[in-house]
């Protein structure tokens, strides 16, 4: 199904045992988090409880649902990095889905993979093992479609968009709607009438959005995406050094996250004392990757920083030699 139709089906209270975010749209994927969330588990969500299966076993997650809670009658138990899962047999959650406990939703989230290019085998091959799971496809935005997206943030923030702002905005920030929401928060705070000279001078080429753009596709060994952020990067005179060191404080944050055990964007944000948003990208930049491959992207980031500052022939070049060895 599309997000649309889950969004729907959790406004009308229409609740199944499990559902499985597949793909890599982080907007999406917040959206239709936070709408179960909210119509399942209302305004108390002490019944929670997050798990991430490149740590934690599937069967942990399945006897936790099985298991009973005095404390919280109505339960979302949900799983990111559910694409690790699949190295195993899929024979316990077919079992646990032919009679699942009343009250409890299991949330699978898979946003390693994408619809295109190199992942889409990859991703049937986690479509295949959740078959028993009402999957979601959250498949990227199109221009038209994050057009439409972006005026909806801007008025949920009060804030008014020129249409040569609107195209601008969405041009900077690639089409990806999470993106958007970040630079029309940073906007907000500047006026309620934004036109495309605020866009220009508040948004400088959305290069913080690139960067997390980036992240999302080193993320999910995305080397085509990767290449067309760091393409967008070179194509507006962006000074490569400067984005690298983006890059590395926003995965530097994340093995902070990560050590501190927070769990959710709210502990993130209260930790790091940062906007939501802020918060919300470190998140995701935390669960996409693991403690090792934080520390090998840091190193590889070190090395790269050491080769943009010798002679070389090409900061491109450096840059493209960092991202294929990242997503190798």
């Amino acid at each position: 199904m599309r997000p649309q139709e889950f969004l729907a089906r959790m406004r009308t209270r229409q609740f199944g045992p499990a559902y499985l975010l597949l793909g890599s749209d982080i907007y999406q994927s917040r959206r239709c988090r936070r709408a179960l969330l909210d119509h399942f588990l209302g305004e108390d969500q002490s019944g929670f409880a997050r798990h991430d299966l490149r740590q934690s076993a599937l069967a942990g997650l399945l006897d936790e649902a099985r298991s009973l809670s005095l404390f919280a009658p109505q339960r979302v138990i949900a799983a990111v990095n559910a694409e690790a899962a699949i190295t195993g047999s899929a024979a316990p959650l077919a079992g646990y889905l032919e009679n699942p406990t009343p009250g409890v939703v299991l949330l699978f989230e898979a946003a390693r993979y994408d619809f295109e290019g190199e992942d889409k085998k990859k991703l049937e091959q986690v479509r295949a093992f959740y078959a028993g799971v009402a999957a979601v496809e959250l498949r990227r935005l199109t221009a038209a479609e994050a057009r439409s997206e972006a005026v909806a943030m801007a008025r949920q923030a009060g804030v008014a968009l020129s249409p040569d702002a609107l195209e601008l905005l969405v041009e900077a920030a690639g089409a990806d709607a999470a993106c958007i929401q970040v630079e029309i928060e940073k906007l907000s705070l500047y006026g309620k009438q934004i036109g495309r000279e605020q866009v220009e001078a508040l948004v400088p080429d959305a290069r913080a959005s690139s960067i997390f753009s980036l992240v999302n596709a080193l993320g999910r060994r995305d080397r085509a995406a990767a290449l067309d952020v760091l393409d967008t990067l070179c194509r507006d005179s962006q000074y490569l050094p400067l984005a690298l060191s983006f890059l590395s404080t926003q995965l530097r944050t994340a093995l902070v996250a990560q050590e501190a055990g927070l769990r959710s964007p709210r502990q993130v944000q209260e930790h790091f004392h940062t906007w939501p948003s802020r918060a919300e990208q470190v998140y995701q930049t935390a669960a996409r990757f693991s403690k090792q491959q934080l520390v090998r992207a840091l190193g590889r980031i070190f090395e790269t920083d050491r080769g943009l500052r010798d002679a070389r022939p090409d900061d491109r070049v450096v840059m493209e030699k960092m991202i294929f060895e990242l997503t190798g």
